[in-house]
C-alpha cells in the first residue's frame, strides 16, 4: 500500500500566501458590532487612592447600619483598612459595606438641615 504524496504546486502556495497576506493587512471589519466593555474600568481602585493620598476622612455605612469613621489606610480587593483617632483601626470586609462617603460632605447635609428646621 503506497500512498503518493501530493504536493501543491508553486503557483497555488503563492496565491494562498497571497491571500493569507490580504486578510492580515485588511482584516473584516463589522461595523455594527459593539466592543465588549473591558472587564475591570479601575474606578474602584482610583477612587479608594484618591482618598488614602488626601487622608480623606470617610463615613462607612455597614449593612447593619454601623457608621464607621476614619480614613482609608490601605485597601486590597476584599478589605479596606480604616485609621481612626477616636479608637482601634479596623480592618472592613468589603461585603459588609452597605455604601460609603466623605465625612464631610454628609455633616454639610445634616447642617443645612438643622439650620431649616430652626427657621
Amino acid at each position: 500500500m503506497n500512498r503518493k504524496l501530493i504536493r501543491p504546486t508553486l503557483a497555488e502556495v503563492r496565491e494562498r500566501n497571497e491571500r493569507e497576506a490580504q486578510q492580515r493587512r485588511n482584516p473584516p471589519t463589522d461595523q455594527n458590532r459593539k466592543r465588549v466593555p473591558p472587564e475591570q474600568t479601575h474606578a474602584e481602585s482610583f477612587y479608594y487612592k484618591k482618598q488614602m493620598d488626601n487622608r480623606t476622612p470617610m463615613v462607612i455605612v455597614l449593612q447593619d447600619g454601623e457608621e464607621l469613621r476614619g480614613s482609608i489606610e490601605w485597601y486590597d480587593r476584599a478589605c479596606i483598612k480604616l485609621h481612626r483617632s477616636e479608637g482601634p483601626n479596623l480592618l472592613v470586609l468589603k461585603h459588609n459595606i452597605k455604601y460609603m462617603y466623605k465625612a464631610d460632605e454628609g455633616d454639610d447635609n445634616d447642617d443645612n438641615n438643622d439650620e431649616m428646621s430652626e427657621e
